[in-house]
């Protein structure tokens, strides 16, 4: 006798997560949650951790009294607690000391990616779409380009625009610009 197999998987709420992580059942792990599931964290690349840190810095210095910028920390949206790579907030900062950022406090999020493009650009982008996250880039480290994502709508945006040259300017911050080519030569700090 065959027996067909079906696979239920549990999903998480953020409740069910936040239980987890007080427990402390999460402790030595890198784990995020996104869309009910608790997904292990890719390690950063030593490529990764430069550009993210170059940027962070840079965006740090241009936006110091209009927005806070985080990295590598979580956000909390519908049933997901990721953590971008970089997150450009709403201030007072401290307000996230009794809770992470939520979406309407999020102005700009960034993935630097290198090893994870294809999560970057699949589940996460319809995941911060979804959550109306205004505007969304990713640092393609491997092909040297700069993809931007704006208007949400749905689970997906309707504006993608690709940066090999040139600047890039957040929509709430147009006059802080970033040369593209900088984040990639090394000299964006």
């Amino acid at each position: 006798m065959i027996f067909e197999s079906t696979k239920t998987l549990a999903k998480w709420s953020l409740d069910d997560y936040h239980r987890m992580i007080e427990a402390g059942i999460l402790n030595d792990r890198k784990v995020e949650l996104l869309s009910g599931e608790i997904v292990e964290m890719t390690p950063e690349s030593p490529f990764h951790r430069v550009y993210g840190e170059g940027l962070v810095n840079y965006l740090r210095t241009r936006l110091k009294d209009r927005a806070w910028v985080s990295e590598a920390r979580p956000i909390t949206l519908a049933n997901s607690e990721p953590e971008p790579d970089i997150a450009i907030v709403r201030l007072p900062w401290f307000q996230y000391s009794q809770h992470h950022p939520y979406s309407e406090d999020i102005f700009w999020l960034i993935e630097i990616s290198d090893s994870t493009l294809n999560k970057d650009l699949n589940e996460k982008k319809q995941l911060y779409a979804q959550a109306g996250i205004l505007e969304y880039s990713v640092v393609d480290v491997k092909a040297k380009k700069v993809i931007v994502f704006q208007q949400p709508e749905g689970n997906n945006y309707r504006i993608q625009l690709e940066y090999t040259t040139g600047n890039i300017a957040p929509l709430t911050s147009p006059d802080v610009e970033i040369p593209v080519e900088k984040i990639f030569n090394g000299q964006i700090i």
